[in-house]
């Protein structure tokens, strides 16, 4: 039998405020267990909390961005359950009325060898607070609860079970945590919590319209593991249903180290959770002024830019579209076609998703820190297009910059001069070095003659090596064509 995988993903992306979402408790990762945890996150008796502005307009400024309604009331409800980590025995989040609804997201792959786009409808992103954390390590068999983290503030964004794939899954994710990156609403940290995923999963024969029964796979906090975690859902989901089983909906958890995944608790829903208006919070109102006041704060989005990118500087989408993957990049980008002009911004996108994104990968770096800086490299792009040297000895600059560390402009040059870089492109040289290769490799120049033009490769690779690759290959095959022919 032929399946049909559906997915819909529920990420909890962290806002960058100062503060919490309904204290003044501060939210830096990594302090002292307990010490940014207030009387207000707790709900202790006599405390009310207090909307925090920042946090709701970063959820108008994300609403804007995917083109969703903001709604103009909106309520925040009690969902009520009870861990160790919630000690107030109920979260604050929204479910009637969310702050965002609908929207989509486009995003861009490659499947099959081929780069292809989709778009995925969202459902609703609404604000909620965090819970704590509970920690199993090192407390002598015990466990302990830091509940730094209560209060947190986060905006849970809930796609429609419209993606079909593992990798489907991953660069939804991968474009959705580029974009509130991008917007400034979240850090994007997934290491420390910043960005998590929760993913459904849930298989049907082919051609099927009613959905199968969904398990949720919690807290997953890197691209690797939701392809790992979807791929592996997937395949027991359908090994059971062919073996005369019957999936049963629960949360489940991804172990990595065993590659499987398992069941955390039966899966609640709204019904389990008994909502409630909260009492001590009115309705949110939200007014036209304030979201045209958030729009007009808003940077350029990334699937403007992608267009421009196309229109101005005649990138393929592609291109464009691994360009505008991050802010960083896309500044980065721009910044070396400042310099090297805009005729070789073709050259400086290969530079930057080949050369530069491999020794940033390598390296373990991001490319806002990258040691060579824009102008440096688009000043090596310059020297590349003018023939002072080939894109193989321009290979050897860039990794000499990237050791070097230095932001100086001239480097580029003193670099092409120290290691004698530069490409020969004086006509007499090269035609000494022609007359020296068409002696010495008859063979070849007779098969030329003869109608088998590939015998030249041979030829022009003995006149690289006795320029020690420093001959300007152009003029040097165009020569050496002359020479031939007469």
């Amino acid at each position: 039998m032929e399946w049909e995988v559906v997915i819909g993903l529920e990420n909890h992306v962290q806002l960058t405020t100062d503060s919490k979402i309904f204290s003044g408790s501060p939210t830096a990762f990594g302090a002292a267990p307990n010490t940014q945890a207030s009387p207000v996150d707790l709900a202790l008796p006599g405390v009310l909390p207090v909307m925090n502005k920042q946090a709701v307009d970063r959820a108008i400024r994300f609403g804007l961005a995917v083109g969703a309604t903001i709604a103009p009331r909106s309520i925040f409800a009690r969902k009520n359950y009870f861990y160790p980590d919630l000690p107030k025995g109920y979260q604050i989040s929204q479910m009637d009325d969310p702050v965002v609804q609908g929207g989509s997201l486009t995003f861009g792959y490659e499947k099959d060898g081929k780069f292809v786009t989709k778009t995925v409808n969202l459902t609703r992103a609404h604000l909620e607070e965090d819970a704590g954390k509970s920690l199993h390590e090192d407390y002598h068999g015990m466990s302990g609860i830091d509940l730094n983290r209560a209060g947190t503030p986060l905006l849970e964004i809930v796609s429609e079970p419209e993606i079909r794939s593992a990798q489907e899954a991953v660069a939804y994710a991968k474009a959705l945590h580029g974009l509130v990156m991008w917007l400034g609403v979240c850090d994007g940290n997934m290491q420390e919590g910043s960005f998590r995923c929760d993913v459904n999963v849930s298989v049907r024969p082919k051609g099927q319209k009613e959905f199968g029964t969904r398990c949720e796979i919690k807290n997953l906090n890197s691209f690797r593991f939701i392809e790992e975690a979807v791929n592996v859902e997937v395949r027991r989901q359908i090994e059971l249903i062919e073996d005369g089983g019957k999936v049963v909906q629960a949360t489940r958890l991804y172990d990595p180290d065993r590659k499987e995944t398992r069941e955390m608790r039966s899966k609640e829903d709204a019904q389990d959770y008994r909502y409630f208006p909260d009492p001590d919070l009115p309705p949110l109102a939200i007014s036209q002024e304030w979201i045209e006041r958030v729009k007009a704060a808003m940077p350029e989005l990334p699937a403007v830019m992608r267009e421009r990118f196309v229109g101005e500087y005649k990138l393929p989408e592609y291109d464009s579209l691994i360009l505008t993957s991050s802010k960083a990049m896309a500044g980065y980008f721009e910044a070396v076609v400042a310099t090297a002009g805009q005729e070789n911004a073709k050259a400086a996108a290969n530079w930057l998703m080949g050369d530069v994104s491999s020794t940033l990968n390598r390296n373990d770096v991001d490319i806002a820190d990258a040691p060579v800086t824009p102008a440096q490299l688009g000043t090596m792009l310059k020297r590349i297009a003018d023939g002072t040297i080939s894109n193989a000895a321009a290979k050897k600059v860039f990794a000499a910059l990237w050791e070097a560390g230095s932001d100086d402009v001239g480097a580029v040059d003193a670099i092409i001069a120290e290691k004698g870089l530069k490409q020969i492109s004086d006509t007499g040289a090269l035609e000494a070095i022609v007359n020296e290769v068409i002696a010495n490799n008859a063979k070849s120049v007779e098969q030329y003659r003869a109608g088998k033009e590939a015998a030249i490769n041979a030829l022009i690779g003995q006149a690289m090596k006795a320029s020690k690759g420093q001959a300007n290959p152009a003029q040097l095959t165009e020569l050496l064509k002359a020479k031939l022919a007469g």
